[in-house]
């Protein structure tokens, strides 16, 4: 539907009109008032007497402030634990590795990652736990 309005044509969709009259138990001609007086197409009274009375009392600059404040949360230190079993098992693999001649055979995470080169190319090895449910 389309409304004109301090001469400008408004487009408003009929499902948030409906939704609107809905909601609010009012005719439609009246959720299409409150339409454009949400979308600031017309001023209401009400709204604006309620403006005025908040920016006398300040309330809305302790809003703001309160939102202004930035906390910046501190992170905790991580601290990884020991693995041996995984240990153990990047270790094997660096050696079967060398063994079967790649080159560059590096460890990168003690538990979890080896990156190694063959044939030219670089490849790396992610080892995941997949833990018991």
């Amino acid at each position: 539907m389309t409304i004109t309005v301090n001469g400008k044509a408004v487009r408003i969709k009929e499902q948030e009109v409906e939704k609107i009259a809905a909601g609010l138990g009012i005719t439609n001609q009246e959720a299409v008032q409150v339409w454009l007086e949400d979308n600031e197409y017309l001023e209401n009274a009400e709204q604006v007497q309620l403006d005025t009375k908040a920016k006398s009392n300040r309330i809305t600059a302790t809003i703001h402030q309160a939102k202004a404040i930035n906390t910046k949360k501190t992170q905790r230190e991580r601290v990884l634990k020991d693995d041996p079993t995984k240990e153990s098992i990047i270790k094997c693999i660096k050696a079967l590795l060398e063994e079967k001649g790649c080159e560059k055979v590096e460890i990168l995470n003690k538990t979890k990652l080896i990156s190694f080169t063959l044939g030219g190319d670089t490849f790396k090895l992610d080892l995941i736990r997949q833990r018991n449910k």
